[in-house]
């Protein structure tokens, strides 16, 4: 299957944050997707608009650097 691939696009501001979530704390339709995994990492704007969900920190903030984004960590 070739599915391409759509860029995040471009915030206002290049500063996006990346913080652990509890996989419990998701809807189930993605609980169901991501399998075993306990924690993920979610990428998102600073008005909280959530642009990624990844299985680990250091994918976050190489999908944000790829995207000419600036990854803070946020706990």
């Amino acid at each position: 299957m070739n599915s391409p691939f759509k860029a995040i696009a471009a915030p206002q501001s290049p500063i996006v944050y990346v913080r652990p979530v509890t996989v419990a704390d998701l809807p189930e339709d993605l609980r169901e997707q991501i399998g075993d995994v306990e924690t993920v990492y979610s990428v998102h704007r600073p008005d909280g608009a959530r642009l990624a969900l990844v299985r680990d920190r250091n994918l976050a903030f190489s999908l944000a650097r790829q995207n000419d984004l600036a990854p803070v960590s946020a706990h």
